[in-house]
């Protein structure tokens, strides 16, 4: 795999660079800034980046079937208006839990959109545990609670059969599957398929590729890892320049390659010049393997 390559392609100095989605219309990569509450969209054509600020901490993006893109802002989940940057409440969730934000958020195949909460953090994972939730926003905006008791409510996605979700709760260092009922959104069984080894560090965004395989950043670990979700085996360890790997897709032209997000918060001004494109969007090429379109929200 000597092909390989991996660029810095833009030095956003992200605070916080998550939730990286590839739309094809514009050519151009989403993703969000989560403490800098920054929705940003990245033309490949043109190199420029527009923003969208909004008004709480964003964690997660995703396309809408009828136009815009719905995105996670606090404890919400909300429809935004690229055009006239406007954003519009469709529900709200843990209520009581007034510590809370949403963190990752992805749309599955039926187009509902999933998303799990965290406590906010006191410093980079370092928070109060067991105070997050997974949700998901069905397309008539109802929303549904699975279940309670996560720490970091993490990566996720579906397997091309669409019946397996995958998901990670970050502080329990495993990739989880579950049996998935595409046609009701029901989740049952769940099961870990693989447990990080202590140099991966911290499990955090995930996306699959078009083998079916699951590639996950790891956070402080420096890396995409690719693993095999029927084996529980790693394929492959794609490491980054940087340390606080958060996320990766699929994009570009057929899809053929990676994008990473990453962060900077947490860093020291030493770590800051040993690593001068922390927090910037990296992305990868020669990995050998496709990634498949993103679903957008169908509400």
């Amino acid at each position: 795999m000597s092909s390989i390559k991996i660029e810095c392609v833009l030095r956003e100095n992200c605070r916080c660079g998550e939730s990286p989605v590839w739309e094809e219309a514009t050519n151009s990569l989403l993703f969000v800034d989560i403490p800098a509450k920054k929705v940003c969209r990245w033309d490949l054509l043109s190199k420029q980046v527009q923003r969208v600020a909004v008004e709480a901490p964003v964690s997660s993006v995703a396309l809408r079937q009828s136009g815009g893109y719905v995105a996670t802002i606090g404890t919400k989940f909300c429809a935004l208006n690229w055009e006239n940057q406007s954003v519009v409440v469709l529900a709200t969730v843990d209520k009581d839990k007034k510590n809370n934000r949403f963190n990752d958020g992805k749309v599955d195949p039926a187009g509902r959109y999933f998303a799990g909460t965290m406590a906010e953090e006191t410093a980079p994972a370092v928070l109060e545990w067991h105070q997050g939730s997974l949700y998901s926003l069905f397309p008539d905006h109802h929303v549904k609670k699975y279940f309670d008791q996560v720490d970091i409510s993490n990566g996720l996605d579906w397997s091309l059969d669409h019946k397996i979700f995958y998901y990670i709760d970050s502080l329990s260092y495993s990739v989880d599957a579950f049996d998935y009922d595409l046609q009701t959104g029901q989740i049952s069984n769940r099961r870990s398929v693989y447990k990080l080894e202590k140099d991966e560090q911290i499990p955090d965004g995930m996306c699959i590729d078009a083998e079916g395989k699951l590639w996950v950043a790891c956070y402080n670990g420096g890396r995409v890892i690719r693993l095999d979700p029927e084996t529980g085996k790693k394929l492959q360890t794609v490491k980054l320049p940087v340390d606080k790997t958060t996320s990766c897709c699929f994009g570009g032209k057929d899809y053929s390659e990676m994008y990473v997000t990453c962060a900077r918060d947490g860093m020291d001004p030493d770590g800051l010049l040993r690593q001068p494109e922390a927090g910037g969007i990296f992305k990868i090429t020669g990995l050998g393997v496709k990634g498949i379109a993103p679903y957008p929200y169908a509400g």
